[in-house]
């Protein structure tokens, strides 16, 4: 069992969308991004794998969404990520996931016990929204943040900095303390006056985590995420603006 005989690798049979991991240079005000995931699927395993290089000046990163992706019947299970806007109307998104190796699965159990590795996904809107969206059919909700722009930019290089950090020393996802919202919100405790601790019950839930987000007051909306949150879900927009170009537009319109 992982658990017992190994430590964290990067050297493994990855699963091939998961088999380059994203790198930043910086340079200033600007940085370099590499291994920006922009797959082109067909079905959930059935998928051209593309990755994408591209230059970034901080100093036009104004917007923050977040994404929460409910996956099972009980609400309280989801998956959360983040995507960076630019005022050149480019989008850079960021999801912690699971590293899978070829042909596995996740499981709650292994999610508990260090058998899969921890992995930040940079990848394109049109990836990381139409997969769950598209392919896998579930609600995606897209919450736009209130945060001033230097608050926005300092936690994009904190984001960028540990996937950057993971390439050096890999570790081991944990379900319970080590996973895609805890993560967010270790980021969002380097930037913010506010502190969120990630045993908070709406952080270990993550399908709750936008009730969380709004008595903090981020999220930038005059809709109410109790009483209106299916106003925030965007799922049959992506569906019908997947092969668009300005997919990043349409599903704000939604």
């Amino acid at each position: 069992m992982k658990w017992l005989s190994q430590s964290p690798s990067n050297s493994r049979d990855w699963s091939t969308d998961q088999a380059v991991l994203p790198a930043s240079r910086f340079d200033g005000q600007c940085v370099d991004v590499t291994g920006i995931r922009d797959c082109r699927y067909r079905s959930t395993t059935d998928f051209t794998v593309v990755h994408l290089e591209s230059r970034y000046d901080l100093t036009q990163l104004d917007r923050l969404d977040f994404f929460v992706e409910p996956f099972s019947g009980w609400r309280g299970l989801a998956h959360t990520f983040l995507s960076f806007g630019f005022s050149d109307g480019r989008q850079l998104g960021i999801s912690v996931e699971v590293r899978r190796e070829r042909g596995q699965e996740f499981n709650l159990l292994g999610g508990l016990t260090g058998q899969f590795e921890l992995m930040y996904v940079v990848a394109t809107e049109r990836d990381l929204v139409g997969l769950r969206a598209v392919h896998r059919g579930n609600p995606v909700y897209l919450y736009p943040i209130r945060a001033e722009p230097d608050r926005i930019r300092r936690m994009a290089v904190s984001m960028l900095g540990r996937a950057n950090s993971l390439r050096e020393r890999p570790e081991f996802y944990n379900a319970l303390y080590n996973t895609c919202t805890t993560n967010i919100v270790r980021h969002l405790n380097e930037v913010s006056d506010r502190r969120v601790p990630w045993w908070n019950p709406r952080v270990l839930f993550p399908g709750y985590s936008d009730r969380l987000a709004h008595t903090l007051g981020l999220i930038d909306s005059h809709r109410s995420v109790e009483t209106e949150r299916d106003s925030f879900e965007i799922g049959s927009v992506a569906r019908s603006a997947i092969d668009d170009p300005d997919f990043s537009r349409r599903i704000r319109q939604a």
